[in-house]
């Protein structure tokens, strides 16, 4: 293990920011690499596109059984996993660019499958808050999905289209699909 004496402090900072933002607790050495290791051995704890993809999973589950609080408070944290996901991504990426072009091409795929996760919780969050007559709440999810993803991709249709029925926005957007 690297003797923590020799870790400049800027970076225990910012180590320690990225502990907490991560909802875990500050520890010393011994006790981060044992908590570590337990949480690398328990896969119900990890952080990446399947835990993302069990979020919806487990909201789109409360929504059928009618929790709907529930099922916000699970989209909301898939939203969120998936904006921290795609932050650690993009870091990693630049990280290596100019290094080894193989993982620069990984965490740039892994970007693309959680930013088309962002998308997904946040049209099945709009069309929650739809469903409760909130349609004002809906509108800033929906914009999101069309300017992340882009008019041009089905998923920013689907979102423009939401935008129109809502009535938010009067032009229809009738540019052609993908082509086949």
């Amino acid at each position: 293990m690297p003797r923590l004496a020799a870790t400049p402090l800027p970076k225990l900072l910012g180590l320690g920011l990225a502990l907490v933002s991560l909802g875990l607790p500050l520890q010393g050495p011994a006790a981060l690499a044992q908590s570590e290791s337990s949480s690398l051995a328990a896969p119900a704890g990890a952080f990446d596109v399947t835990a993302v993809k069990s979020l919806l999973a487990r909201g789109d589950a409360a929504v059928a059984a009618g929790n709907l609080a529930e099922a916000r408070r699970l989209y909301d944290q898939a939203r969120e996993a998936s904006r921290r996901l795609l932050g650690f991504y993009r870091n990693l990426s630049g990280a290596f660019r100019g290094l080894d072009a193989r993982i620069p091409r990984e965490m740039d795929e892994k970007g693309r499958l959680t930013l088309d996760l962002l998308a997904q919780a946040n049209m099945r969050l709009a069309a929650l808050f739809r469903r409760q007559n909130q349609p004002e709440v809906a509108v800033p999810l929906l914009v999101e999905v069309v300017t992340a993803m882009t008019p041009g991709t089905e998923a920013g249709r689907k979102a423009y289209q939401q935008l129109l029925e809502i009535g938010f926005v009067n032009t229809p957007y009738t540019a052609p699909g993908p082509a086949n």
